[in-house]
């Protein structure tokens, strides 16, 4: 039997990245200019009409100057992310 795990909160993700750039008051010709992605680009992850690649992240990471984890983590944000269960456990 197949265990397969749960689906990624993509709207969690997206609400997420729109939540950092509005609380820093920027456009997305703002967000665009500072991590180097495209407006349309921008547009799209907030409006759920693609996913971004890791590099996209990262660039957007920098760029809110956030953890990667930061914005990633919030695609576990309906379920218990992938890991040990015992915080002594290595």
């Amino acid at each position: 039997m197949t265990i397969l795990p749960p689906d990624p909160d993509l709207t969690a993700l997206r609400v997420q990245l729109a939540r950092l750039r509005a609380g820093r008051g920027w456009t997305f010709d703002e967000l665009a200019r500072r991590s180097g992605l495209a407006r349309r680009t921008l547009i799209d992850l907030e409006h759920g009409r693609t996913t971004g690649s890791v590099t996209t992240w990262h660039s957007l990471a920098h760029a809110l100057d956030v953890p990667l984890e930061h914005l990633l983590g919030t695609l576990c944000s309906d379920h218990k992310p992938p890991g040990p269960t015992d915080p002594d456990t290595p």
